[in-house]
């Protein structure tokens, strides 16, 4: 039953509300957190590369307790493991690292006992852990995601990214808490508010599953969260406002913030709308890496075995 000679698990970034979807909408992106996992003698972990500084690597490390959970879910006895984790995905900036690394744990660990569990299984288990399932089945599934969440079991759609569809993110050089970024939020809104979030968030949905760039800039506007939280990001509102005005199709806080994300036509170049964004956190003295990230249509993949993460290491390690 155990795979003695491990797993290689790659998980995709993501980016949730799209907007108006709320806790409800996400894309997977580009960004990738690798975890290779195999059984040991004694527990070992080992983190690589700058995004995963802090992060605990005794038995209190997230993933190593979320591998245990797997075990205990399919009936398997507990077990030590080696574990090499390296990530691209910056964390509490608004791109679903505590997803990727959710999504992460529970599948190497479900490959790692030859999957007992399955898909529908790991989301639930996962959206319990997150407690909203946009950023966690993106990072699942890839693509686009559609999701509810009952407190038990999620239901989802997921829906493939247009070709040519692509992003612009801007990712300032600080970090801001998703418990920060909801503080911010009222606990009650209006009737016209939920309305006009209910009409952009199906507007949305519908305009990515049939292609439709031209409605993008108006299916991505929000009333519920994004001008609450916009008084923790400088110059956030402007870029919103004027993105399209740039090549953008429409323009959104990613997750709880702070990376600005705006959908674009990869078939047009975006180097006006790069320099747009950058410059306008430039000016409120706010350094941003700003580049092109497309969607990844692939979720959560095993790529390989334990001893294949030397690779990775040895071509992340040296850009």
């Amino acid at each position: 039953m155990w795979r003695e000679e491990g797993v290689l698990v790659r998980v995709p970034a993501s980016t949730a509300n799209l907007g108006p979807g709320f806790d409800t909408l996400g894309m997977a992106l580009k960004l990738h957190l690798w975890i290779a996992m195999k059984p040991a003698d004694h527990t070992v972990i080992r983190l690589h590369g700058s995004n995963l500084n802090g992060i605990p690597t005794d038995r209190s490390n997230l993933i190593y307790r979320l591998a245990q959970s797997v075990f205990a879910e399919a009936g398997v006895e507990q077990c030590p493991i080696e574990m090499d984790v390296y990530s691209e995905i910056p964390l509490t900036r608004g791109l679903g690292s505590s997803a990727s690394a959710i999504v992460g744990g529970l599948v190497a660990a479900n490959k790692l006992i030859g999957e007992p569990l399955d898909l529908d299984r790991l989301y639930d288990m996962a959206t319990a852990i997150e407690q909203h399932p946009d950023n966690v089945g993106a990072s699942l599934v890839g693509g686009v995601v559609a999701a509810a969440w009952d407190g038990k079991h999620t239901t989802y759609v997921r829906v493939e990214p247009d070709c040519h569809l692509s992003t612009v993110v801007a990712i300032p050089q600080f970090q801001l808490a998703t418990k920060q970024a909801r503080g911010v939020l009222p606990t009650q809104v209006d009737v016209a508010s939920a309305v006009f979030n209910i009409s952009r968030s199906s507007l949305l949905v519908a305009a990515l599953s049939n292609g439709r760039f031209d409605v993008l800039s108006e299916a991505m506007k929000d009333c519920l969260h994004q001008p609450y939280r916009a008084q923790l990001i400088p110059g956030m509102t402007y870029i919103l406002e004027h993105a399209v005005q740039y090549g953008a199709l429409g323009a959104a806080l990613s997750g709880a913030g702070p990376t600005l994300l705006a959908m674009i036509d990869k078939r047009r170049n975006s180097r006006e709308l790069i320099m747009f964004m950058k410059d306008t956190f430039a000016e409120h003295r706010i350094e941003a890496v700003v580049k092109e990230l497309e969607p990844s249509r692939e979720g959560a993949v095993c790529i390989g075995s334990w001893g294949d993460m030397a690779s990775i290491l040895s071509a992340h390690m040296r850009e």
